[in-house]
């Protein structure tokens, strides 16, 4: 059932016991910048939540299950770019059409002035001053204008563009870091430059490329009143800074965000925190949960689960599913033996079910989603590094119908109930159903080992990947130049995300 529930919220009666309230603040057409953030940023904007443009889909949307639960990656070309991969091509035309940094411009002596006090001030970003040869410069506004000052100035204003905009650790420092991140693509340094020239204020157009998320803000404040004798504290700021310009500077007007050291996924709508839920993820090794930015298609109520061929074949559930039918019907399961004699299992959906009663609809070739289980008492624990590397979430039909209403493109409130009502009817139905995302939104995966909680408090999270060390010790070494935009490391796609 859905009903007003006063003036500024929705409410969503779920089977009968929970009630869902959604601000009707999340329905407003255009994000809002957080307060005290630079805007009007450059070439780029934040544009309003707008329908998905059309694309191929990757299966008609349907009620009849089909075998999207198992962990191989897609071989099919065909289906649409996920925002990893639409990057990731970007990312590598660039690598061969490479926007020059060492392009160079005329400098007066009263900006070099201005970009020496930038390179000084720079440490309240959590950079280190003396990456940017702040010698090389001072020797060169001794010479006067020309060339020599033209062409070291030209080259310190790009690399504090690059520092400032994409993070300073290069790739190898980023361990299982899948995200790419698009404002290179976005804020090209050499229009950077031109904006920084032509408008005289240097300090001001390379500053509005820092994150605008609060988090950083809240780091940056942390570190200016941290002292300097705290310097394992200090260290651990800048790490967890430089992570928040790994990500785009402005991550959306509505999106999913999971850190996955916190054990909790953020809901948030026009900056605001709609709602939290405490979430589990993947056990440190090989299931480790990788970091990753992508888009989700669609929500998938009560989901099948197709069971990998490593718990079908090894561990001989498919012989047990055909010779015990009893015992297969109790748990859900139906087997199918092929000519070849290869053995499919399918669990259908249901309470038991491996992925529980819902999953979000997010094609990656990690084989990476976010999904409900039938072991929700595993949320009580503290420590929730669990999983094969999907993301387990509590309240998931609650998470589920929400973004059902949050993805349909009417932006009346009649459009808003009527999406609200039919996905209540079809989580209640109990069968196999995708409800498409119209509306964009992302899902980022993150890991902050120092960050805002859900409820405002700065906090340290456990390090339960042990990934600080590569980010720490590539601030101690010296800056790289050149740095690829695409990691090197190896993707694992899961093999087992049940229960």
């Amino acid at each position: 059932m859905v009903k007003r529930w006063g003036k500024d919220t929705i409410a969503v009666l779920m089977t009968g016991t929970a009630i869902l309230a959604i601000p009707s603040a999340a329905f407003s057409q255009a994000g809002t910048q957080s307060a005290g953030q630079p805007q009007n940023l450059l070439p780029a904007e934040r544009p309003a939540a707008q329908p998905r443009p059309a694309r191929p889909q990757p299966a008609p949307i349907s009620s009849e299950p089909v075998q999207t639960d198992t962990a191989q990656p897609a071989a099919d070309q065909s289906e649409p770019m996920t925002v990893d991969t639409r990057i990731e091509t970007d990312a590598q035309r660039l690598l061969t059409e490479q926007d020059d940094a060492t392009t160079q411009f005329a400098w007066t002596l009263a900006q070099a002035g201005e970009l020496v006090d930038v390179i000084r001030n720079i440490g309240a970003e959590g950079l280190d001053p003396g990456d940017y040869r702040l010698p090389d410069l001072n020797a060169a506004i001794d010479a006067g204008e020309g060339a020599q000052l033209n062409r070291t100035a030209s080259e310190i204003f790009a690399w504090l563009v690059e520092d400032v905009r994409d993070g300073r650790t290069p790739m190898d420092g980023r361990k299982q870091w899948f995200v790419v991140d698009p404002d290179a693509d976005r804020y090209p340094t050499q229009e950077v430059m031109r904006a920084a020239l032509t408008s005289g204020d240097i300090s001001g157009t390379l500053m509005k490329l820092a994150p605008v998320h609060p988090d950083y803000a809240r780091l940056r404040d942390e570190l200016a009143a941290t002292p300097l004798a705290k310097d394992k504290r200090r260290k651990l700021i800048v790490a967890n800074m430089d992570r928040w310009r790994w990500l785009a500077r402005d991550l959306g007007s509505q999106y999913l965000m999971t850190n996955v050291p916190e054990y909790q996924l953020r809901l948030t709508v026009n900056d605001q925190i709609i709602s939290t839920y405490r979430t589990i993820v993947g056990k440190p090794g090989r299931t480790a949960t990788p970091q990753i930015a992508e888009l989700v298609e669609g929500v998938v109520f009560n989901p099948t689960w197709t069971v990998p061929q490593s718990i079908v074949k090894g561990e001989g559930l498919g012989n047990k599913v055909l010779n015990n039918p009893s015992w297969a019907r109790t748990k859900g399961y139906k087997a199918t033996r092929g000519a070849n004699g290869w053995t499919s299992v399918v669990q259908q959906p249901g309470p038991g079910n491996a992925l529980g009663l819902m999953k979000l609809h997010m094609p990656n070739k990690h084989a990476i989603f976010l999904h409900d289980t039938p072991s929700r008492g595993l949320f009580k624990q503290a420590e929730r590094a669990l999983s094969h590397g999907c993301i387990r979430t509590e309240r998931a039909q609650e998470l589920a119908i929400t973004l059902a209403i949050l993805g349909n493109a009417s932006n009346t409130e009649e459009g808003r109930q009527e999406a609200a009502a039919q996905a209540v009817e079809i989580s209640a139905a109990g069968k196999y159903k995708i409800v498409p995302i119209e509306k964009e939104m992302p899902v980022y995966i993150t890991y902050f080992t120092m960050a805002q909680d859900i409820d405002g408090k700065l906090r340290s999270f456990p390090d339960i990947y042990g990934r600080d060390k590569a980010v720490l010790d590539s601030f101690e070494a010296p800056r790289k130049a050149n740095r690829s935009r695409v990691t090197g490391e190896q993707v694992i796609p899961i093999v087992f995300d049940g229960a």
